[in-house]
């Protein structure tokens, strides 16, 4: 009877495509791919090592696994992923339970790996982590009407906070042409829409092509894709958001006029001792002049509460930034003190619980604000992404242009009115919104008309 893997992939949408890969690669060597890796023999935890709650949530999983394990229903386990690349001898020791942990740089191997899991061999594998391929076939964990498309792995960054670095290695861009082939793929096996992700895609390139910035000629390249209708950046660091990479968002109508820009801070000094660029000044003109450019751009950030040494000052600095630019979209976390990292060994390490009200209070305001533009766009008809039908509401739904995936963004919710045909999944609708409830859009399909989709 032949062998059947499932995976349970955890942490970002970069993991997530070297997972979607590990799993086209079983598939071709003979694996029956299950999804559900509870039905399966061997079950991949793709981990997420970032910060101490990925850490825990990867750890709750592995333990889950262990427990199907010695109820006989999975024969083995095997842990791939950031938290096996960066604990590598710590995972077997402390769970026993695992039979092969692998590195980033095995994701090629994980066939024979698998095999030898359940064979009973158990395995500790950690080549170069360069060996992580940057391109190949993927079994997508994504409906087919969407994919994530990365364009560079690894970072250069150093954020003082930050493992990324000696975790992934260093930042690697793919070839033009590599990435140019695979969209067209996607876009062949149905997807509308295409999301370029990197730990930081305004780079793109600057490795490979001389010290270019060739993320803008890469936009252009992608927009002649027949088929594709939506590219959406995220990960875009401020560094490196030049006024081409401005101008193309504008000049191109399939990319869309949505900017994930994770700055993190606003204070000085925070954003000095985070090894990160800028000031509020700095940061405020920024955004300023993106939205001179791209009048109607969504702009997302990610903020970090209760880094070392910031004072009540510099959080009543970020409230007020918060305040004054009022992001679209907005991510807020409390510190997270990593070891190997230069800002766990700083002085003035703050308190858990005021890194976490910290943040609740920054959030509490974000939620406000999306709250009344929500309210505010009531009457407006806008262009939604169907995504199913949820059967808790009774009503279907799915994305606009200013929310992504994976309920970053919230979600539009739409009624069906009896005289018209129910949507299908995966395709573009009109949706007249009448109200938000709790920052999510709700609405109402509208009649489709001759020669729309």
């Amino acid at each position: 009877m032949t062998e059947s893997v499932g995976m349970v992939s955890l942490g970002c949408a970069k993991n997530q495509v070297d997972g979607e890969m590990m799993l086209a690669s079983l598939q071709k060597d003979g694996w029956i791919v299950k999804d559900d890796a509870a039905l399966a023999d061997v079950a991949i935890i793709n981990t997420c090592g970032f910060i101490q709650s990925a850490k825990q949530e990867s750890i709750n999983e592995i333990l889950e696994l262990a427990r199907l394990k010695k109820e006989g229903r999975i024969k083995a386990i095997v842990v791939t992923g950031c938290l096996a690349e960066r604990y590598q001898q710590e995972i077997m020791q402390q769970l026993p339970e695992c039979d092969a942990v692998c590195g980033i740089g095995a994701n090629v191997d994980i066939s024979s790996i698998c095999r030898a899991a359940l064979a009973g061999r158990k395995s500790e594998t950690f080549p170069q982590k360069e060996k992580l391929p940057l391109c190949g076939e993927r079994k997508l964990l994504t409906p087919s009407y969407f994919a994530y498309l990365k364009i560079a792995e690894g970072c250069d960054n150093r954020c003082s906070y930050c493992a990324i670095p000696f975790i992934r290695g260093r930042y690697r861009s793919r070839t033009m042409e590599d990435i140019e082939a695979e969209a067209r793929r996607l876009v062949q096996n149905g997807a509308k829409e295409i999301i370029l992700i990197a730990q930081d895609t305004t780079k793109y390139g600057w490795d490979l092509y001389h010290h270019n910035l060739m993320l803008p000629e890469l936009l252009h390249r992608l927009c002649r894709i027949d088929g594709l209708v939506w590219i959406r950046m995220l990960y875009c660091y401020p560094d490196f958001l030049t006024d081409e990479l401005l101008d193309a968002i504008v000049s191109e109508p399939k990319v869309l006029h949505y900017i994930d820009l994770p700055l993190q801070h606003c204070s000085k000094r925070i954003l000095k001792a985070m090894h990160r660029w800028g000031s509020r000044e700095e940061l405020t003109k920024l955004i300023r002049h993106i939205r001179e450019k791209v009048p109607d751009v969504t702009l997302r950030t990610t903020l970090i509460t209760g880094f070392p040494g910031e004072t009540e000052e510099d959080f009543t600095e970020l409230c007020e930034f918060v305040k004054e630019i009022q992001f679209d979209r907005l991510g807020c976390f409390p510190y997270s003190q990593e070891e190997g990292t230069a800002a766990a060994e700083m002085p003035d390490q703050i308190d858990d619980a005021v890194k976490q009200h910290r943040m609740e209070l920054i959030m509490e305001g974000q939620m406000e604000r999306m709250q009344a533009a929500g309210e505010a766009s009531a009457g407006q008809v806008q262009t939604v992404l169907c995504e199913g039908w949820d059967r808790y509401a009774e009503c279907w739904f799915g994305r606009n242009a200013a929310q992504a995936p994976d309920d970053i963004d919230g979600k539009v919710y739409f009624t069906v009115p009896a005289e018209i045909h129910k949507p299908q999944m995966g395709t573009f609708v009109k949706v007249k919104i009448r109200d938000c409830i709790d920052g999510d859009l709700v609405g109402e399909l509208c009649p489709q008309k001759e020669g729309e989709e």
